[in-house]
């Protein structure tokens, strides 16, 4: 007949002196109140292990930390668990050992995890600005917060302020690096789904503006004020290669008189420094290759053919020719980047072909199936509609321009 124990209480736990030796005091059901001769108390629950019915002991606790209550609730819940024959030290350690993962994959942990990645695929300066984002708008409340424990509302909430002010652009960015830690975290198995993939949803979405360009009418006198201007004269080369070019601002301040080829006359940019980082081949006309001879002896013993004022071993900055149009008096009128927007219009209007205009901008179709059926650079088309747009930007002082022949 087994032997009836009788459940210990709050004052029998209390008074429980130390002895000579470690002594224990049964409450029945496995779980015994151990005391050991420091005066230390430590619930232990004492079970076989399903299937092999090894003897094992099983910590609840120090007491008075977990009361007499408390240790006979988790011997309940251990002993349901032995009932579907799960180990309750086994199921412990799974669940410690889970939420351990939890609070190392924290979102800034998994952030730098793909950030170490996203870096290298992207540009410097697209890296920094995820960086910037994500020091300003997301680790202040949410870098410590495990990734699986993120959710809708929480972001959302902490995004608000953003869109509050306004900043709708910044909060579209907000929710596609969020949107892009967790695609990670999906992928590498932290987490088994994305809470967050229609946050953006949850927002005014950012009303798109088009970069200030003047009208083909203004052209004329445009080049007049470019002229005249007070501004460096490698800047006012710089904004003339640009609008002869096509090119995008970053593109024309980081030119390399390695990537020019004068006996091919091309310009060749290399993948890694254009926007859809692919190779762009530009034509040169026969008055671009006069602006880089009139540049030749400013810069040709440099790297750059746009060197910087103060540090002549790198690049002029981008944002040079936008601040010598401001000057100009063209503030919110015109800015370098809207340069090629005023070459589009007027060889549109001129009836080039669109496809041809949209190679020389360095513009990807957005239709996939098109794009894979449309590879051609039209260079030689190209070559022909560069030449007549910088005939006519030099004919500009004159009433009458006569455009070359051309080939559609």
């Amino acid at each position: 007949m087994p032997k009836t124990v009788t459940p210990l209480n709050d004052q029998q736990v209390k008074n429980a002196k130390a002895g000579d030796k470690e002594y224990n005091l049964s409450d029945g059901g496995g779980l015994a109140l151990k005391v050991k001769p420091n005066g230390s108390k430590l619930w232990i629950f004492t079970y076989q292990r399903p299937f092999t019915k090894k003897r094992a002991n099983l910590s609840f606790g120090v007491y008075p930390d977990v009361t007499l209550a408390k240790a006979r609730k988790r011997r309940t819940d251990a002993r349901a668990l032995l009932v579907d024959d799960i180990d309750p030290q086994a199921h412990r350690d799974e669940h410690q050992q889970t939420e351990k993962q939890k609070l190392a994959n924290s979102l800034k942990t998994v952030a730098e995890k793909w950030f170490a990645i996203k870096q290298t695929e992207i540009k410097e300066k697209t890296a920094r600005d995820i960086k910037r984002i994500l020091k300003l708008h997301v680790y202040p409340q949410l870098a410590d917060v495990p990734i699986s424990k993120l959710t809708a509302p929480l972001v959302i909430d902490v995004i608000q302020p953003v869109a509050n002010k306004g900043n709708f652009e910044t909060v579209k960015r907000i929710c596609q690096r969020l949107n892009n830690i967790m695609v990670y975290a999906l992928n590498t198995g932290i987490i088994t789904h994305n809470p967050l993939s229609g946050i953006s949803h949850a927002f005014e979405a950012p009303k798109v503006e088009s970069m200030p360009s003047i009208k083909p009418d203004e052209l004329p006198q445009f080049m007049d004020d470019l002229k005249y201007a007070s501004i460096k004269p490698l800047t006012r080369l710089l904004i003339e290669f640009q609008l002869h070019t096509m090119t995008r601002p970053n593109e024309a301040a980081k030119a390399k008189w390695s990537e020019i080829d004068f006996d091919n006359k091309l310009w060749v940019i290399p993948a890694e420094r254009m926007k859809m980082k692919r190779e762009h081949v530009i034509p040169l006309s026969e008055a671009v290759l006069a602006l880089l001879e009139r540049i030749k002896p400013m810069s040709s013993h440099r790297d750059y053919i746009f060197p910087s004022y103060n540090e002549p071993r790198k690049p002029v900055n981008e944002s040079t020719a936008n601040m010598a149009l401001k000057r100009m008096g063209y503030k919110n009128r015109l800015v370098a980047h809207g340069l090629r927007s005023l070459a589009s219009t007027t060889l549109n209007e001129q009836g080039f072909e669109p496809d041809v205009i949209e190679a020389a901008l360095a513009h990807v179709d957005k239709n996939e199936v098109r794009r894979a059926y449309n590879r051609a650079d039209y260079l030689e088309r190209r070559r022909v509609m560069m030449e007549w747009w910088s005939n006519h930007i030099l004919a500009m002082p004159n009433s009458n321009i006569h455009p070359i022949k051309r080939v559609i």
